[in-house]
This record gives structure tokens, sequence and C-alpha cells, in this order.
């Protein structure tokens, strides 16, 4: 049996005197030289020659996967498939938690050194309904959910699935594999939420590393606040003839849209409001009893989203006003506004371990990643004061959220090589 051998530069955190809700490590910036002596171990080139040799596969599990349908809130039989791959990965103590996330883990030499936790969502923003077929046009595959977040997911699986196929390679700290729910949509962050919030895996993470869609050039460092509100006008209703200057709710909610819509917002901190669902109504000769909204707003600023959310229900409750009659109990209108989704904004320290890694990872491949704000599953780390980024898996995509949705495998292997590198910068290496 070969003699370990220890590479001590690496094994950044053996040394590691941190509690688990520590803002930042206490380690040096991380140097591209030291990913590089990283990469030239034997069993760690190994991978890339696996991640590289395996990518038929890679593309049969997301052709696969993204037929699976994964709404927001029903994402069970997803989970259960991804399950199955995280047996098959050779992942340990693997289950599907009370919010549906699916957890694996793959232990490190040191059971006792913070987990590195590495996520990507595994639900869709497309309804129940919605029609997954999927089809290959040269190196192009098309189908709803297939770069997002299809694309992530096959990165944890890769991962996983690599480090099985090298069990020369010894990682020290432990890494959580997370396939979580609820990033989409109304999901409102819910399975990020759980896992660091109520989870038995809460107190053991340090750092997380977030796989969300395709590509290698970008970080996002800095979690986009955001507040989603559901308004709803109701009236007493009647026939369009009969009932006719009755108030109705479609024209009261829609000159309160129209108002709010007139808000300014900033260009300093970025800030923005989309109305996107509007119903109400049952027929064209029909004044309607009530009438909905959907609103979203996002901001860098918390203050700016409290600041166009005041906007919002002064809009509604003047629009209510104006036609109220108190003289008639017929023609009473009531609003209600309920807040159905909100996503904190925060920032990574400039000086956060985890930056210095993947900025060293990027230099040793020649990469020229932005770093950018999103709502990503990493606000929910950030906003707790963890270390926490998202990036790509490799490859590129576009059409994300529509039924042409495509992603292209080319160069996923460089995606791969990156998050390799990055997760095991972070949990220390012995081969």
């Amino acid at each position: 049996m070969p003699r370990l051998r220890r590479a001590p530069v690496l094994c950044f955190l053996t040394a590691m005197a941190l509690s688990i809700n520590t803002r930042a490590f206490t380690q040096s910036a991380t140097r591209p030289q030291d990913i590089a002596r990283l990469a030239e171990l034997g069993s760690v080139h190994e991978t890339f020659k696996w991640f590289q040799s395996h990518e038929a596969d890679f593309r049969k599990l997301q052709l696969a996967m993204v037929k699976i349908p994964a709404p927001p809130f029903g994402e069970g039989t997803r989970a259960q498939w991804v399950r199955d791959r995280f047996k098959e990965a050779g992942l340990q103590e693997i289950e599907i938690d009370k919010a549906g996330n699916v957890i694996g883990i793959s232990h490190g030499t040191d059971r006792k050194l913070p987990l590195i936790a590495l996520t990507a969502h595994i639900d869709t923003v497309f309804p129940a309904d919605t029609s997954l077929q999927t089809k290959i046009e040269g190196n192009k595959m098309f189908g709803p959910g297939i770069s997002d977040n299809g694309a992530g997911v096959m990165g944890l699986l890769a991962i996983a699935s690599a480090l099985k196929a090298t069990p020369n390679l010894k990682h020290t700290a432990g890494i959580l594999f997370v396939g979580n729910v609820g990033e989409e949509g109304e999901g409102d962050l819910r399975g990020m939420r759980f896992l660091f919030q109520e989870s038995k895996w809460k107190d053991r993470i340090g750092t997380t590393i977030v796989l969300d869609g395709a590509g290698v050039d970008s970080i996002v460092t800095q979690a986009l606040g955001s507040k989603r509100f559901e308004v709803i006008v109701r009236g007493p209703g009647g026939h369009s003839w009969s009932d006719f200057g009755t108030p109705n709710p479609i024209v009261v909610l829609s000159r309160a849209i129209a108002k709010f819509s007139e808000s300014s917002v900033p260009s300093d901190p970025r800030t923005s409001f989309n109305v996107g669902v509007i119903q109400g109504g049952t027929s064209v000769n029909s004044i309607p009893e009530s009438a909905s909204a959907r609103i979203d707003i996002r901001s860098a600023s918390t203050q700016e989203i409290d600041a166009l959310e005041k906007s919002l229900r002064d809009a509604v409750t003047n629009a209510v006003r104006e036609v109220q009659d108190p003289k008639s109990k017929k023609g009473i209108v009531t609003s209600d506004i309920k807040i159905i989704g909100q996503r904190p904004a925060a920032d990574l320290k400039p000086d956060a371990h985890v930056y210095s890694v993947i900025r060293a990872v990027d230099a040793h491949l020649d990469l020229r990643a932005q770093t950018r704000r999103a709502s990503t599953d990493a606000n929910v780390p950030l906003s707790l004061g963890r270390e926490a980024i998202s990036i790509g898996a490799g490859g590129t995509g576009g059409g994300a959220h529509t039924i042409q949705e495509w992603y292209d495998a080319s160069g996923r292997d460089l995606g791969l090589k990156r998050v390799m590198l990055a997760v095991l910068a972070l949990t220390g290496v012995n081969e």
C-alpha cells in the first residue's frame, strides 16, 4: 500500500481554530501556486480525466432528470431520483429531510472540522402541467430546466461520483452534498432556510458553494434582496347592466398598479419592481367580486425595498378610498396585501477565505470571472454571516425559465475542474 503523502500547503483547515459561526477564516489568502500544487496531485488529476471520459453519461442523466416534474412545492419525485443518484455516487447518511432537500455526505479524514456544503437546487420554475419535452441538436440539449438547474445538479453528481472513482483522494474536511428545494418562484428559498436554521447540519456547515446554472464567468458574492406581494381587492360584484356603477375590483386594482408603476427607483443601489400576475373576473358581463395581482420588488438595499413597499401600500389604499361610498354598503370595497416571499440582501466580506480560494482557482485556470449580485440559494447563508458563493457548473446555457431553454455541454469539464479545485482547496487533501 503506498504511503500517504500530505500536502502541507493545501491542508488549509487542519490547524483551524474556528467556531462554526465565525464569519471569516483565519488563514491567509490562498495563492494560485497553491492551487497549482493541488492540481498536480495524481489523484486530483485523475478526477479531471474522469470528468472528460464521462461526459456522455452526464448528458444522459441530465436529459433524464429534466423529464421529471419539479415545480415549486412539487419536487418529491425528482428528489427521489437524486437520492438514488447519491447512492450510486457512494455518499453516506443519505436522506430526504423534512423540507424535501436531498442530503448526502462524503466524510473527511477529520470529522471534527466544519463541513463544506456543495448545493444545487433541484426545483424548476415550471408548473406541474408543463410539457417536459427534450431534444438534442448538435451540441445543444433543449428542455425546460436543462440548464437552470440541470447543469448545477449534474455538477453536484459529477463531483460526488469523481470522488468515489478516485478512492486514493482523501479530503480532510467533510463535504455535504445538498440537492435543495424551493429556490424558484414562490419556493422562497425554503430548502436552504431549513438547512441553515432547522436541520441537524445547521451548526456543522462552515462554507457553502452553490452550483446554479451554467458558465464559468461569474461569482455571485452579493445577495440580491427581494420581497413579493399578493394584492387582493374585493367588492360586492354584480351584473354589468343592472348593477352598473358598483365599484369594480379590477378597475380599482388597475388604478393602484398604474399609480405604483410611477414610483421612482434609484440606479444605485439598483432597484426594480414588476407586476407579474393579474387575475380576476368570471365573465365579460359580470362585475367581479375580486381581483388580484402579484408584485415583485428587488434591490441591493433593504431600505429601498421598504420604500417601494410603502409606495405599493399607499397606491392600493388611495385607489380603494377613491371609490368608497360611505352611505352605501353596496359600494364597500376592501383590499388586502399579503407578503408571499422575502429574500434577504447581504454581501460576502471582501477578505472572505472562500473568495480568495475561488480567485486563486480562476487564476490557475486562466479564467476572468466577474463578481456580481443575484438572488440565489447563497442569500440564506450570507444573510446569516456564513461564507458562501454561487457559481456555474460549466458549459453554456440560455433561455432560462422558458420552454426553449438550452444547454451546451462543450467545456463542461472546465467548470467541473473549477468546482473540484475550489472544494478540495477548502477541505484540504491527503493523497
